[in-house]
């Protein structure tokens, strides 16, 4: 373990642990075997962080925080399974994140610049892109795939397997048991249904009008016309021609395990 200042004199941290530069741990936390902190990240109180575990750069982890444990899967039995966490996310209290399974790939992974607000769960096998903001309370189920610059509202909950594409928006306590396509919006009444493209999202992304014409024209030919999805795919595939961002639509649909959310 290298030498941290920051190391408060009641946290327990095991000889085995690499911290980085700079890092801060708070009072009465434990950070166990096979656990690696990046520079910079700073640690609250009471938190628990089990390994393998590798924990990035400028983090900050808040209070009552658990990090690192076993799969929530009752296959699980004991195999060599890690969590990979990346840069300058924001993890706030209470947070749970656990460890993959061997059966689902051993690794659960959360990208860079994330915002994951209190008591906000993801469990084993899940795949968190780059600049998400999961909102309190949100839930993923084992093996769910998020794509970058997603938006969890409050209570929302993704069942497993489930994949949602880039730049979704999932509302407040929304349940989502299907795949969410990229840019799509999902708001809450019994199983989620898609209500929109999530354009206010795209415009703060700096989507210029054009492209967010193209996303609005690929939605309503998957969800507003009514036509059968083998019909909605060909017609997506007239739009792919002239737009990006629809040939990500077009490549998202049909290559996971759960059916389209429709």
């Amino acid at each position: 373990m290298a030498p941290a200042a920051g190391i408060h004199a009641t946290a327990l941290v095991d000889p085995s642990a690499r911290i980085g530069d700079g890092v801060s741990i708070g009072p009465y936390t434990v950070v166990g075997a096979g656990v690696e902190v990046g520079d910079g990240t700073t640690i609250g109180a009471h938190c628990t962080l089990q390994g393998p575990t590798r924990i990035g750069r400028d983090n900050r982890i808040h209070s009552h925080v658990a990090i690192g444990g076993d799969a929530q899967d009752k296959k699980f039995a004991g195999e060599h399974a890690e969590l990979e966490i990346g840069d300058r996310n924001v993890i706030r209290e209470f947070c749970t994140i656990n460890r993959g399974t061997g059966h689902g790939g051993g690794c659960t992974r959360i990208g860079d610049d994330n915002w994951l607000l209190a008591y906000v769960h993801v469990a084993h096998d899940c795949r968190v892109g780059n600049g998400c903001v999961f909102s309190n309370n949100a839930t993923l189920a084992g093996h769910v795939e998020v794509g970058d610059q997603v938006i969890l509202g409050g209570f929302a909950g993704v069942h497993q397997f489930c994949r949602i594409g880039a730049h979704a928006f999932i509302g407040m306590g929304a349940f989502v048991n299907g795949d969410v396509p990229p840019f799509v919006l999902v708001a809450q009444e019994g199983y989620s249904r898609p209500r929109g493209v999530n354009v206010e999202g795209l415009k703060r992304r700096g989507f210029d009008p054009s492209r967010v014409a193209a996303i609005r024209r690929a939605y309503k030919a998957l969800y507003v016309s009514g036509a059968k999805l083998e019909d909605a795919r060909q017609r997506l595939e007239e739009l792919a021609r002239d737009s990006e961002d629809v040939r990500a639509l077009l490549e998202f649909i049909g290559s996971g395990e759960r059916p389209l959310l429709r």
